[in-house]
């Protein structure tokens, strides 16, 4: 059996290791640190985000321990010029954004990830890692092992990626921001993320779960270098004061401070023969719009079910290409969004100003931008319909519903046994075969199964209600494989995709 090491027990990491565990692959977890973080850190759980916990067995409790987020709230010079609905029900979003601390989320994972066999070996920190053809030797703290294939979930400091000698090109975007998660009786709606700018300074109040408890974030000023707890805590007080008109003395006092650096960086590449990378290892970018943690689920999820099909002989080392060409530009806009974003919040010209207060912000009041903004920070708009796995430029389509690479959306099914049940209920480490009532199941479950074997079985579905005549296989990760009418187009698929023979 395959061994797959992975450095790194962030939300990336952890993902990954899930994926690949509940496919029957032997998966090791190696991080550096003494144990589990505390600390918040990122908070943002996309929609995208929580349907890949979903999917993962590890979404659990998580939604009922959030802050449920309706509107964002931005003021220019104290007065409040903006409310951004968010959360509401759309046709294509169907959850909420949640705010729910990344140690939490962590958490679950790891729950899962023990439910499924596999502990994380802490105070493990990669030191050195050398590839051959047939696989990885890895070095970490207090020993060395042989694994087949090495994944760097390890951050934006990834000693898999230096060892791999992949470079990270980038820049800065900001000099310098501070964080608090602090306990404060704020004067402020508790389903609301509070933003407030004020000529090139800018304050956000995030609710998170608890009595009393918030995260700020504010620009630092020029001279940050050296700044302990107290000394930021004093500077957001300040900012809270100024901005908001709250007086200090309302934050009672800090759990967690932070000071960081914006850099927009992306691998040059995400694969370097038997080393891949994921999330903050792969890119890094402004935690504006809460895209990050949420990227590098997505990449954790289409990621696992790729290595597992090759690790375990069911597909060609090819497929493996496709992680790179799928996510890498999906991190490119991402890296550009979040960067536009950050220069437009924090209004660093008296024109980039002007625009932001006087367009910008009015704008955000208007219902159809509302629901633009919503459903594409929700990353359920992503698809990979131009990827090597999608519609070939020669292949005509015309036929309504989802196009090969989109997310197929959360359908009611039934299952062969007449039982019901919901698509996402049935897949995961398992492809979806969603076959219309008056279909032939027995001849497209042949040759799902032919392709597929026994590690990861395509799950037979009827959608409810159903009268259109086309098959959908759907991913592993929610996203349409093929759809047609001929056994023999999705036989070609399959041996197209997986590099198997004929």
């Amino acid at each position: 059996m395959s061994t797959i090491v992975i450095a790194g027990a962030g939300p990336t990491g952890l993902a990954l290791a899930c994926g690949l565990r509940a496919n029957g692959l032997a998966v090791r977890v190696l991080d550096g640190a003494a144990g589990p973080s505390r600390t918040s850190r990122a908070l943002g759980l996309q929609p995208r985000g929580a349907e890949v916990l979903d999917r993962l067995g590890a979404l659990d409790d998580l939604p009922e321990r959030s802050v449920r987020i309706e509107q964002v709230i931005t003021h220019v010079d104290g007065q409040p010029m903006a409310r951004l609905n968010v959360g509401q029900r759309t046709k294509l979003v169907t959850r909420p954004g949640l705010l729910i601390s990344q140690a939490e989320i962590e958490a679950r994972l790891r729950d899962r990830l023990r439910a499924l066999g596999v502990e994380v070996e802490w105070g493990k920190e990669l030191l050195a890692a050398d590839q051959d053809g047939s696989g990885v030797n890895v070095s970490f703290t207090g020993g060395q092992t042989r694994a087949d294939w090495l994944a760097g979930c390890d951050g934006a400091h990834s000693r898999v990626r230096k060892a791999a000698g992949i470079s990270f090109p980038g820049v800065a975007v900001i000099e310098r921001f501070l964080l608090a998660d602090v306990q404060a009786a704020l004067p402020l709606p508790a389903n609301a993320v509070s933003v407030w700018l004020r000529a090139g300074s800018m304050l956000g109040a995030f609710p998170l779960p608890g009595t009393d408890v918030w995260r700020l974030m504010s620009p630092a000023p020029g001279d940050a270098d050296g700044l302990g707890r107290p000394d930021v805590l004093a500077v957001l007080k300040e900012q809270l004061r100024i901005q908001a008109g709250i007086a200090p003395s309302t934050v009672r006092n800090a759990l967690w401070t932070s000071t960081f650096r914006i850099h927009r960086r992306l691998a040059s590449t995400y694969r370097r023969g038997r080393i891949v990378l994921a999330g903050d290892a792969a890119h890094t970018h402004s935690p504006f719009g809460g895209q990050g943690l949420n990227t590098g689920l997505g990449d954790a999820e289409n990621l696992a079910w790729k290595l597992a099909m090759v690790a375990s002989g069911a597909a060609s080392d090819a497929l493996l290409d496709t992680y790179e060409s799928e996510r890498r530009p999906i991190a490119r806009e991402v890296l550009q969004s979040t960067s536009s974003l950050t220069r437009m919040v924090v209004g660093r010209t008296l024109v980039a100003r002007a625009a932001r207060d006087r367009v910008f912000v009015p704008l955000m009041n208007r219902p159809f931008v509302q629901r633009l903004i919503w459903e594409q920070s929700s990353q359920l708009k992503i698809h990979y319909r131009r990827g090597p796995l999608g519609v070939r430029p020669h292949e005509r389509w015309s036929v309504p519903g989802p196009r090969v690479g989109d997310r197929v959306p959360d359908l009611a099914c039934t299952r062969p046994d007449g039982s019901p049940t919901r698509l996402y209920a049935e897949i995961g480490p398992r492809w979806g075969l969603v076959v219309p009532a008056s279909g032939n199941h027995d001849v497209y479950v042949s040759v799902t199964a032919r392709h597929l074997g026994t590690t990861t079985p395509a799950t037979t579905l009827v959608p409810s209600g159903a009268r259109g005549r086309h098959v959908m296989l759907v991913r592993p990760d929610g996203h349409l494989a093929w759809r047609g009418t001929s056994v023999a187009s999705l036989d070609q698929w399959l041996r197209r995709a997986l590099g198997t023979p004929a």
